[in-house]
């Protein structure tokens, strides 16, 4: 980005320079990225799921084993934060629907909340505070 400021600035006048405006306002763009991400590294706290407390309870960390109604199929979770948050390595952020909705919940439980493509419905089959599957594999 520097570079780019530099080089659009080698242009002239600066009033008319479309480089120059792109460039300084991808910078401020980054900037404020940056300061955004410094906040939440400040903040974060570092939580480990084995050292949860195995309360039954669907809480930040553990993983929940759940049976979709709709897809007629086993699904597992871990409910994470929104930086981690990775749906293709079964990891949901605590503030997504789903999460909001199997929060405090045990197994059992039947949960249903509002997705952008409509209703779901799970039942959850097993809370643990860790992943089964993974811990099997090591």
């Amino acid at each position: 980005i520097i570079a780019a400021i530099a080089e659009a600035r080698g242009h002239g006048d600066l009033s008319e320079n479309a480089e120059y405006h792109a460039a300084k306002e991808q910078q401020g763009f980054i900037e404020g990225r940056i300061a955004e991400l410094e906040v939440k590294l400040a903040s974060a706290e570092v939580i480990d799921p084995a050292r949860l407390a195995p309360s039954g309870k669907v809480v930040f960390g553990t993983w929940v084993q759940l049976w979709e109604e709709a897809g007629d199929r086993e699904v597992t979770y871990q409910i994470v934060g929104e930086l981690e948050a990775d749906i293709d390595q079964g990891m949901i952020s605590h503030s997504s629907p789903i999460a909001r909705a199997l929060i405090g919940k045990t197994s059992g439980d039947e949960v249903e909340f509002t997705a952008p493509d409509g209703t779901r419905r799970y039942e959850i089959l097993a809370v643990r505070c860790t992943n089964v599957e993974t811990a099997s594999n090591d």
